[in-house]
């Protein structure tokens, strides 16, 4: 049994990684590859961190080898796929820690490498520290959107349970549906925060009072939202 598994947790990795490097040119530019999070985040919950990470470390391997992709392929990748996954396995079944995880771990961290990776390895010139963040963030939001709304749905229907069962990963049954939607649009006022401060320095140069104020706005909103989603619906039910 344990056998079959296995097989079928390295058959559908080969697949996911073959899939990783066809549809990576779609909406690509240099620094920002959103499908490359929509094969992480899957990966991630599919079959955990570590095989999220080398699924993302051959793919870009095989993205710099055939597609003269500078190593962005790699930092822009691995460090979300693993991060994806732990935090997936921590949370015991949170998609939404999933896609905080590829958020953080790419956007942030990931951006955050390029930089002498690119400047000392690859003899990229005019760069900072945070010169990738901005188009890291935004591609990691557009496919780990995707990647959540997908799983969000197979969640529901109960076909990602049954994945996870025949590839021998862990499977999570999860809290109250309710609470854990609410938490999650309250969360994801920490990723339009940062994703508003990303903005603001990157567009605005000597931003004011009024400026510096939008993100504690968006961060508050997105809190007031989820507790309003929660106690509307739990006044419904």
């Amino acid at each position: 049994m344990k056998t079959n598994q296995q097989l079928t947790r390295l058959s559908f990795m080969g697949m996911m990684i073959a899939i990783g490097v066809v549809i990576s040119p779609v909406l690509r530019v240099e620094g920002m590859c959103p499908m490359a999070h929509l094969i992480n985040i899957t990966c991630a919950v599919f079959l955990g961190p570590y095989y999220a990470f080398f699924c993302a470390l051959v793919i870009g391997i095989l993205r710099m080898m055939f597609m003269s992709i500078p190593p962005l392929a790699l930092t822009g990748a691995v460090f979300g796929a693993f991060l994806s996954g732990m935090l997936y396995r921590l949370s015991r079944g949170k998609l939404l820690w999933a896609f905080l995880g590829e958020v953080i771990g790419t956007g942030i961290i990931g951006a955050i490498i390029s930089y002498p990776v690119m400047t000392h390895i690859w003899g990229r010139n005019g760069l900072s520290w945070f010169f990738y963040v901005p188009s890291f963030v935004a591609a990691t939001l557009i496919g780990g959107s995707l990647a959540f709304f997908m799983l969000k749905q197979m969640q529901k229907s109960g076909l990602l349970s049954r994945f996870q069962a025949a590839l021998g990963s862990r499977v999570y049954t999860g809290g109250s549906q309710l609470l854990n939607d609410s938490i999650g649009i309250a969360v994801l006022g920490f990723v339009a925060y940062l994703v508003t401060v990303v903005l603001v320095n990157s567009f605005v140069p000597e931003p004011g009072a009024a400026v510096n104020a939008i993100k504690y706005l968006v961060l508050a909103a997105f809190i007031l939202g989820g507790v309003l989603y929660w106690a509307l619906n739990r006044r419904r039910g």
